[in-house]
């Protein structure tokens, strides 16, 4: 049996994170000669629960394993982590997943502490049942590492984009199923307190968007974005940075493109003046088409970039910009 870790999201009571995960799961069900495949949601609304038990009946599920109730209203890793070994045991799962992202790594890390075994992170394949060993980025995904995973449950989660989220063939009926949990007062004590909206003019949803145009140290100073968000709006998509551009202060964090920020997987990223680091490549490999521009023929980014212009991106773009408003 195999259960999956299911975020929310702000674009849907089913996060794409975890219709990725499920996705996944789908492949690894298949290669076990169909093995059911359940999820656990958590502390979610009755009217989302309706909504998400028909979008995850579209990707496969047979069950899902509602953990409510006050210990859930916020968020909290360990609490979650109970609902997922609660709904484990109901479910008989020996494989347990969730989406790469920040929450679905915690909560499963807090599992595998409780059920005392391994977890891999970052998985993009499997390459067998038995022994299962699955593949995992490392070192920012510059490295691929092969993991056999001997104990049970076997926990991982699955790397942002690894594959793409895909409705099932035939859909699973996904059956809500409330889940009784036992929650602790030591399982609440880390937990979401209070949340703030965006401020009002920032960059929206950058790992979700087709388009991203990104700048790095080469943007110069925190006014020499002017011309790439002009470029991401032209083109109906967001603006992504790299690192040392949060680390100077040039721009929030939500925009950081890269290992620490936010993994990418746009039909196209067009990195203005930035080097291309690992850490960086790590959240932008994904990239169906990359078109680079840097002063430096020989930076990283160029070399693996789609295509490249060699030029200083506060001419380049600027042009680039001036043909796009003339030719509409």
């Amino acid at each position: 049996m195999i259960l999956v870790y299911v975020e929310s999201d702000t674009d849907g009571p089913v996060a794409e994170v975890s219709r990725e995960a499920l996705t996944f799961a789908r492949s690894l069900s298949a290669a076990g000669g169909g093995i059911a495949i359940d999820v656990v949601l958590v502390g979610v609304s009755k009217g989302s629960t309706v909504e998400g038990a028909e979008t995850l009946a579209a990707y496969g599920v047979r069950d899902v394993h509602q953990a409510d109730g006050e210990a859930f209203a916020s968020y909290a890793a360990a609490a979650h982590a109970a609902a997922v070994q609660s709904a484990r045991r109901a479910a008989g799962s020996v494989v347990v997943i969730a989406g790469g992202s920040p929450r679905g790594t915690e909560v499963l890390a807090h599992v595998a502490a409780r059920e005392n075994v391994a977890m891999a992170a970052n998985v993009v394949s499997f390459g067998g049942l038995s022994p299962f060993v699955v593949t995992r980025q490392v070192v920012g995904g510059a490295v691929m590492e092969e993991m056999r995973l001997d104990q049970r449950p076997a926990l991982f989660t699955v790397a942002g984009h690894a594959v793409e989220a895909t409705p099932a063939a035939t859909p699973g009926a996904a059956t809500v199923k409330p889940l009784e949990v036992e929650v602790g007062e030591a399982d609440l004590v880390a937990r979401v307190r209070t949340t703030s909206p965006r401020p009002a003019g920032e960059t929206g949803d950058l790992k979700n968007a087709r388009v991203v145009v990104g700048a790095g140290r080469g943007a110069g100073g925190p006014d020499g974005f002017g011309a790439v968000v002009e470029l991401a709006d032209l083109l109906g998509g967001q603006l992504g940075v790299s690192r040392v551009v949060t680390s100077l202060g040039w721009r929030p964090h939500h925009e950081q493109v890269g290992q620490t920020g936010i993994r990418i997987a746009p039909d196209l990223y067009i990195p203005c003046g930035i080097s291309g680091a690992i850490q960086h490549w790590a959240g932008c490999a994904s990239s169906k088409v990359i078109l680079a521009i840097n002063t430096d023929a020989e930076a990283p980014m160029v070399t693996k970039a789609t295509y490249a212009v060699i030029g200083d991106m506060h001419e380049v773009v600027p042009a680039l910009n001036e043909a796009i408003r003339t030719a509409r």
